[in-house]
């Protein structure tokens, strides 16, 4: 069992650099069309935040992938389970995520994408933990470096329990 333990980012702190994150992305890609991709579930509700606030033209899909189960630990094991339903070949792509830990599921859908031959193809994610990574690779936009704490809310999970918080807090085994 877990119980929630201190609260790390607000609603107030995630809201405002969302923004930023969305300002940036919006002067990038100014006069071209994009695709962004959610990876789920994790990403869902920093995704909805995010594309609201994007201006320019926008396609929106969604991938969902496989590596933790129930545990606080990547398994390393990576399994697609929900594939993309868009042509992403020749467009302009931004992998939306929630977390950057070790790297391995996020390089791996990297890979995955890029082998489909996007014009371009960059990475945006809510939180990385710079002390885990494992494999290293650019991420252009990043929301916040935290420490290496396992953590809930704002979509994040354990066990499938706590996405629904509007803050992010670090979880403990009780």
């Amino acid at each position: 069992m877990y119980r929630l333990g201190d609260k790390l980012l607000s609603r107030d702190e995630i809201s405002a650099r969302v923004e930023e994150l969305a300002d940036r992305i919006n002067r990038d890609y100014e006069g071209r069309e994009l695709c962004a991709v959610c990876v789920l579930k994790g990403a869902f509700v920093f995704f909805a935040d995010l594309v609201r606030r994007i201006r320019v033209p926008l396609l929106l899909d969604f991938m969902a992938v496989s590596s933790y189960g129930v545990s606080t630990v990547s398994s390393g094991v990576v399994k697609i389970t929900k594939d993309l339903d868009l042509e992403i070949t020749g467009k302009e792509v931004l992998l939306v995520d929630d977390i950057v830990d070790s790297g391995l599921t996020l390089d791996y859908i990297k890979r995955v994408l890029l082998d489909r031959e996007p014009k371009s193809l960059e990475i945006c994610v809510l939180l990385e933990k710079p002390e885990r990574r494992k494999i290293d690779f650019p991420v252009k936009y990043v929301g916040f470096s935290i420490p290496d704490r396992f953590v809930v809310g704002y979509g994040l999970d354990v066990a499938g329990l706590y996405r629904n918080l509007p803050d992010i807090h670090v979880v403990e085994k009780a």
